[in-house]
């Protein structure tokens, strides 16, 4: 491996190291559906996030405020004594892709077959503080 790709790798992983994450795979929720959900909280700050995804009477919204509280949990697995209200943490980056899909036959008339496609998704939650943000933007 050369050295340009070795320290970009290692630029790569320190930066991992300070970005607090939580995944959830093969949720049996189309993809499109979940995005719907997702894009109401991104760049949102958490306790926001939590209150809308709370209140939103959609099933998927269950599922992103129970991986919402996971990534608060990992943040707070690093920074231990420090309260998320004062922690300026927010949701910087939230993306779906497209999971298996389960595909099935339905009968239709005259003995034909309808296919349907059973999707599933996987959801990438980072969280980041604010205040963070603000001390490397001045640099």
């Amino acid at each position: 491996m050369g050295a340009r790709k070795r320290n970009s790798a290692e630029q790569r992983k320190e930066a991992a190291k300070t970005r607090y994450r939580a995944v959830l795979k093969n949720v049996p929720t189309s993809p499109r559906k979940m995005r719907l959900v997702t894009d109401l909280i991104s760049g949102m700050d958490v306790n926001k996030a939590l209150h809308v995804l709370k209140y939103s009477p959609q099933e998927a919204s269950r599922r992103v405020e129970k991986l919402l509280l996971s990534a608060i949990a990992n943040w707070q697995s690093k920074n231990e004594g420090v309260r998320v209200e004062e922690s300026n943490l927010y949701v910087k980056e939230i993306h779906v892709d497209g999971g298996r899909s389960l595909k099935r036959l339905q009968t239709a008339p005259q003995g034909r077959a309808y296919r349907i496609r059973k999707r599933s998704n996987h959801v990438t939650l980072v969280l980041d503080s604010v205040s963070k943000e603000v001390e490397n933007s001045s640099k």
